[in-house]
């Protein structure tokens, strides 16, 4: 089916059996349907299936430090205390890590603030008694 070649340009075209070519010819032509893909019966010889190459073992799991047995374990514990400790002083999780690193904290600062106030302060009296000197 051809368009009209009288139509305006810029019109938008209708493609109708109306529109057809006159003489009923058609510039259309039709796909015929015999494939163009042969297929020919398979060699005389044909060598024997190779088997398909096995493949890799996977790589061993590392192993592990604690048994599945002692990870139950430990996990267990630490669910019970969680859960005697957050039902019996109904505290947030919050307030147990404060709990758990207060002790922590504090052999740090008794090990490590003397020394470093000490220091801080030596540093700022020399700093002051060069200024003014």
């Amino acid at each position: 089916m051809m368009a009209s070649l009288d139509a305006p340009p810029g019109d938008v075209l209708d493609l109708t059996e109306s529109m057809a070519a006159p003489g009923g010819s058609n510039d259309f032509h039709t796909i015929d349907g015999q494939s163009d893909v042969i297929f020919t019966d398979a060699p005389a010889n044909p060598e024997p299936p190779q088997p398909a190459p096995r493949p890799a073992p996977p790589p061993p799991a590392p192993e592990r430090i604690m048994s599945s047995a002692t990870a139950a374990s430990v996990d267990s514990a630490f669910n019970t205390l969680a859960q005697t400790v957050l039902i019996q002083n109904a505290r947030t999780l919050e307030d147990l890590v404060k709990e758990m690193l207060r002790p922590l904290l504090k052999s740090w600062l008794d090990d490590n603030l003397p020394g470093l106030v000490e220091r801080i302060v030596k540093a700022e009296i020399e700093r002051v008694s060069r200024g003014r000197g």
